[in-house]
């Protein structure tokens, strides 16, 4: 509880300022990329497009007639304040599931999950989804949930349950349709699944189950139009995945893996509404120009990669590597959104701090290796925490610029 309201104050104090003060998180005349290239009218007045959030818009009708609701039906500032708050506490809580894991799952001493948790909570992604009607706000939450519950359920050598992967599935999928892969992955690491004809049915009746129920639901927004998915879909493939004048190779370190923790210098763009009658500033994030980003990003990729050779027999640590490993093929090697991939942070970045705990977890009996971890996380940390306030403060000065 501590934990939730501390995170709740924290990024609660900034989403106010931000929608109070400015119209950024919610402006009827900006369609999409007001900032990062997040979409948030579109996301909070359709769902965003079926072809990629195919059961969002169920789920986004909800929260924008309760913002609605409590507005007086006007998108003004009260409107802006409840889609932000929803977002901070839905991190918030996605924060106390991290928290869960390294203290009941990898079972570390409170200091090591406590500064884990803060060294993850001054994370890029936590603090623009932490205001930001997103359906990326809402998927970490649900994969930092359903990541722990099937991690309990393999520890305890006991079986997901029917409910849990149907409403995995519904949940985690429908935001994103990509990530449906990601609830199915625990099962391959159940006890003895391959070895058993009998568990083999029920895990794969389990996810036959869960993806027809799926596949219904998804039918029926399509009013069983399944032509018009794919069309959609090889449209939006051919726009994302095309090759941008940044170097491949930057592009993958500054913004696949760095983008998601530690904020870069930004570019502004000019943008316009589709009928050419409302001009607008767009930001985007740069990639990075000097050596100590690349160096603090490459010391936290050699600290997730050491924590998997450490613990190379370790179930649990292979459902992350593997989910990890999903978001590197959608992205870095098909190359779906790689220009703007710091947005997708709410797909995979809970997996960061988690590798970082079981590193923690295989030196717990080498007092002088963890203690020497534990002071280099203490100044990366302290970077972080330093390097993201002074960027956000500068995502003030453009707000007060362009967006009063």
């Amino acid at each position: 509880m501590l934990i939730f309201l501390f995170f709740v104050i924290l990024y609660g104090a900034n989403a106010w300022f931000i929608a109070e003060n400015f119209r950024i998180v919610y402006d009827d005349r900006i369609p999409w990329d007001g900032y990062f290239s997040f979409d948030n009218r579109a996301i909070v007045q359709t769902g965003g497009g079926f072809e990629r959030h195919p059961l969002s818009n169920y789920f986004f009708d909800c929260i924008r007639d309760f913002a609605l609701w409590i507005s007086g039906n006007r998108y003004d500032s009260v409107f802006r304040l409840v889609l932000s708050l929803f977002s901070t506490v839905v991190i918030s809580l996605a924060n106390v599931q991290i928290f869960k894991y390294l203290n009941n799952i990898i079972q570390l001493p409170l200091k090591i999950s406590l500064l884990i948790l803060a060294f993850y909570g001054l994370f890029v992604t936590n603090i623009l989804l932490s205001f930001t009607p997103e359906t990326y706000t809402y998927t970490l939450l649900f994969l930092s949930i359903f990541n722990y519950y099937s991690a309990r359920k393999i520890q305890e050598e006991k079986a997901i349950s029917f409910g849990a992967t149907i409403f995995g599935s519904v949940f985690i999928g429908g935001l994103t349709i990509t990530n449906i892969i990601k609830v199915y992955i625990p099962f391959l690491f159940e006890k003895k699944i391959f070895w058993n004809w009998k568990k083999i049915g029920m895990a794969v009746a389990k996810i036959a189950t869960s993806v027809v129920v799926f596949v219904f639901l998804f039918m029926l927004r399509l009013n069983f139009n399944f032509q018009n998915f794919l069309n959609k879909t090889e449209e939006q493939y051919d726009k994302f995945s095309q090759p941008k004048v940044t170097p491949l190779w930057d592009m993958i370190y500054s913004w696949f893996f760095g983008g998601n923790i530690l904020f870069s210098n930004y570019e502004i763009r000019d943008y316009h509404n589709k009928d050419k009658t409302f001009y607008y500033k767009a930001l985007f994030m740069d990639v990075y120009t000097s050596a100590v980003p690349y160096i603090f990003i490459a010391l936290v990729l050699v600290m997730m990669t050491w924590s998997v050779f450490k613990n190379y027999k370790n179930k649990l640590v292979w459902i992350l590597v593997i989910t990890f490993l999903f978001d590197v093929l959608v992205h870095c090697i098909l190359k779906f959104g790689l220009h703007t991939s710091y947005i997708y942070g709410g797909h995979f970045v809970f997996v960061y701090p988690l590798l970082l705990g079981w590193l923690f977890f295989s030196f717990r009996e080498k007092a002088m290796i963890t203690s020497l971890i534990f002071g280099m996380l203490l100044i990366m940390t302290v970077y972080i925490g330093v390097n993201n306030f002074y960027r956000i403060t500068e995502f003030y000065q453009f707000l007060e610029t362009y967006y009063r």
